[in-house]
């Protein structure tokens, strides 16, 4: 039974709970699962019985990124790419047109799916954390305790960020819901059904959870990119200050110079990244030395991601019958052939004859290029990304430093053979922010990473609003963007189960 349901199911068994005085032991995100299983010993419920019960748990929470690719990836890309000038819907449905035509209301399944799913994996993280320290096991050391717990506070941060940049205030859920009886019913209640915290409350706890983590994660393994390990940690310090409610763009700069001090580098090669080896059997590496955070897959256990977003090349024909999701929009691919970007564009984008054309003719059509094939990783964080938001801090701090800046830049540009910033687009704050912007657009298109670069710098409205004009193969836009444009609906089946949850304006 799932959070949605609780509130009806509450009120529906208080009567029964009065006359017997039973104990209802139930956990708010799930059924019977690796979440909610513990067992019973002289009437306590215990979580975990020893440590080998912990680190089966640990497992799940890692099989999250891998298994649960809607909200952890394909939904994110639907936001990041299409709900911006990145990319169309690629199909007419319903639930996705929207992302591209500006209509998404809080009756969108999409975004119903991602909460539901977002929540249950943070309390998959609660029940590791709130649970790691009593587990009754001599062998489990202190130190083995302090780094699963600190891999989950770094798995938990990663959902609430995703979480508040998509909806802003939302629960902050911290611990795990006690048992429902009749005498504790009113206790319990706010855990079921919290209320939102805000913005700044989710980004202090997010900080205050990686700073901790920081202390106890795994170090960085080059030849391992999948663990939360300090450098992830790392990473995301330097993220989450880079957005308003906490912006720190000192600290922005230094988390990203300990991540080059961790080894962190541009691939010499653009392509690398993504590429598959010579007979498309597998991809051609994993684990490079610009990857942070990767979820891997192998042959025989694919990333069925691939089939939402273009063919799988490991089986040409797979799954490829239907129109695909986040279609290149022409304003991008018309940046990439003006700037002469030929080795980030052939490497973003590619050409398919299909049996559909929504957006293009079916005998030349275009696809995203990233995640092309069931066994490419996905890149949840990638150092040029980092190495581009150091230069936008440089950019935006208090004292800006232009020249470090622009070095940055060109450094990425210098890897695909593009030239050096002219004079003009380094002369001031603003064409250099200008240059960042479109450095970005092209470095990390159908990354996860263009919507909220547009939010995070106020261009949401500047952007989104001329796009249509300009780019003749977008659908008609619904709603102009303004500024309750900058975080989307909460999902109305929350609101309805929960009178503590308030619609975001503008919805």
């Amino acid at each position: 039974m799932k959070l949605n349901n609780m509130k009806i199911y509450i009120h529906a068994v208080l009567f029964a709970l009065a006359l017997s005085g039973c104990s209802l032991v139930y956990d708010p995100v799930d059924t019977y699962s690796d979440v909610t299983e513990g067992y019973e010993e002289e009437s306590e419920k215990i979580a975990f019985k020893d440590k080998a019960a912990v680190e089966s748990h640990l497992k799940t929470l890692y099989r999250q990124m891998k298994d649960r690719q809607e909200h952890w990836y394909i939904d994110l890309l639907l936001l990041s790419e299409s709900h911006s000038d990145n990319a169309y819907a690629g199909t007419t449905g319903a639930e996705v047109l929207p992302f591209e035509n500006n209509s998404i209301e809080g009756s969108n399944s999409v975004l119903q799916r991602d909460w539901e799913r977002y929540m249950e994996d943070v309390g998959r993280a609660n029940k590791l954390i709130v649970n790691i320290d009593s587990v009754q096991d001599d062998s489990f050391t202190s130190e083995e305790r302090q780094s699963v717990k600190a891999q989950a506070l770094i798995f938990r941060s990663l959902v609430y960020f995703d979480m508040v940049r998509i909806w802003g205030n939302i629960p902050l859920i911290l611990t795990e819901a006690g048992d429902i009886t009749s005498e504790t019913i009113g206790e319990v209640f706010d855990e079921y059904f919290p209320a939102q915290s805000s913005e700044s409350e989710v980004y202090e706890q997010i900080e205050v959870d990686l700073l901790e983590a920081l202390n106890y994660a795994p170090d960085n393994d080059a030849a391992d990119k999948t663990k939360f390990s300090k450098s992830v940690a790392k990473a995301m310090l330097a993220k989450i200050y880079a957005e308003k409610p906490i912006q720190n763009y000192e600290k922005v700069i230094q988390y990203i110079d300990e991540l080059e001090e961790d080894g962190f580098d541009l691939n010499e090669d653009f392509s690398d990244l993504f590429a598959m080896n010579g007979d498309n059997s597998d991809i051609k590496i994993r684990n490079t030395q610009e990857s942070i955070l990767e979820v891997q897959f192998f042959p025989g256990s694919g990333n069925w991601a691939s089939w939402m977003f273009g063919r799988n090349l490991v089986n040409w024909d797979e799954n490829f019958t239907w129109a695909k999701w986040v279609t290149p929009s022409r304003d991008l691919i018309s940046l990439f052939q003006t700037e002469g970007d030929e080795i980030r564009f052939k490497e973003s984008v590619v050409y398919y004859k299909t049996t559909w054309s929504n957006y293009y003719p079916s005998d030349n059509y275009p696809f995203m290029y990233k995640l092309r094939s069931g066994v490419n990783s996905i890149i949840k964080l990638r150092y040029a990304d980092l190495l581009l938001l150091k230069a936008e801090a440089l950019i935006m701090k208090d004292s800006p430093n232009l020249n470090e800046a622009a070095d940055i830049i060109n450094k990425i540009r210098k890897r695909v053979e593009l030239s050096p910033l002219n004079v003009s687009e380094k002369s001031n704050k603003e064409s250099l922010l200008k240059a960042l912007l479109k450095e970005r657009r092209l470095e990390l298109a159908f990354e996860g990473q263009r919507w909220f670069d547009l939010v995070r710098l106020d261009k949401v409205e500047e952007v989104m609003n001329a796009v249509y004009a300009k780019d003749p193969g977008r659908k008609n836009q619904v709603y102009p963007y303004n500024e309750f444009s900058y975080k989307l609906a909460i999902p109305q089946t929350v609101i309805d189960q929960n009178s503590k949850i308030e619609q975001n304006p503008g919805y």
